[in-house]
């Protein structure tokens, strides 16, 4: 994703990942990768479960997921993938060339 997360800016929207990691892993992660996106901690797992992206087969971690939310709070494309692997960006910025 970073190295796509200027495509994303230039198409209007804002790229923000979610980890189940705790506050101190995910700081790590973000610091080791260079990530220039936010990245926010979800150790107590309340989000990856609001999303119900949860992995059925180790509840402490979510399957990768994306999500294009419009800017009045509306999903307006979703794809949840199975553990190892994640949607092509370039089928992120085409859903946002969309709306």
């Amino acid at each position: 994703m970073q190295a796509n997360y200027n495509k994303i800016k230039a198409a209007g929207a804002e790229l923000i990942a979610i980890s189940s990691d705790n506050l101190d892993a995910t700081k790590a992660t973000v610091n080791k990768a260079g990530l220039e996106f936010p990245v926010l901690s979800d150790s107590t797992k309340e989000t990856i479960g609001d999303y119900n992206v949860t992995d059925p087969f180790n509840k402490h971690i979510a399957r990768p997921s994306s999500f294009v939310i419009t800017q009045d709070g509306k999903v307006a494309w979703t794809v949840v993938n199975e553990v190892g692997h994640r949607v092509p960006t370039a089928d992120i910025i085409a859903e946002l060339g969309k709306l």
